[in-house]
């Protein structure tokens, strides 16, 4: 059985979920092969990817896809590039029907090993602040992290999530589309 194979059958977070306001069952979802080059590393399924199985098949993976410059055929080429959020499971929503983080457990249990069999990657493209804070360490705010992409590139690029919440940052960091876009999606064709 392999990696993948055992991460889509985890049911660690089973009794977590049910105690959700979805009371919903484990759905992980695995998206990498060995031979992918570029990681795209993001938070947590939401409800639409719970239901396909499929990661980022919302309006964030649209939006995400236009920043990256990449159609769907070659962002979804498992062996090109994986896909391997900080939690492979939806988390729910609490009682108020925002967002519930991504389960540390996840992150604990799987992520180092999934790094190792993914071994020394071309580029990583954390999305959201809890991919970031893994694969760079940083403490500070997501604005900070973003704002620092030349000190990772051109191997990481982190990014925002691309939700719509985060329209008004966007709005607010113009230099983010002027500038560290367009190096990300030369350094995906170059490697591409």
């Amino acid at each position: 059985m392999s990696l993948a194979d055992d991460i889509s059958t985890c049911r660690l977070c089973a009794g977590q979920f049910a105690a959700t306001a979805t009371h919903h069952a484990p759905r992980p979802v695995v998206w990498f092969r060995p031979s992918a080059r570029i990681l795209i590393a993001g938070q947590a399924p939401g409800a639409r990817v719970h239901e396909s199985g499929w990661p980022f098949t919302d309006p964030s993976g649209d939006r995400l896809r236009a920043w990256l410059g990449l159609d769907e055929a070659t962002f979804y080429d498992r062996d090109r590039i994986a896909i391997v959020p900080m939690g492979f499971c939806f988390p729910g929503y609490d009682a108020r029907g925002a967002d519930i983080p991504p389960p540390l457990i996840c992150r604990e249990t799987w992520h180092d090993r999934v790094m190792a069999e993914l071994g020394d990657l071309d580029l990583i493209v954390p999305v959201g602040l809890h991919a970031i804070r893994y694969h760079t360490g940083h403490r500070g705010s997501l604005t900070e992290a973003v704002q620092g992409w030349r000190a990772h590139a051109p191997r990481l690029f982190p990014l925002p999530h691309p939700s719509w919440r985060n329209t008004a940052w966007l709005k607010k960091n113009p230099w983010f589309e002027a500038e560290l876009l367009p190096e990300l999606r030369t350094r995906i064709r170059d490697l591409l």
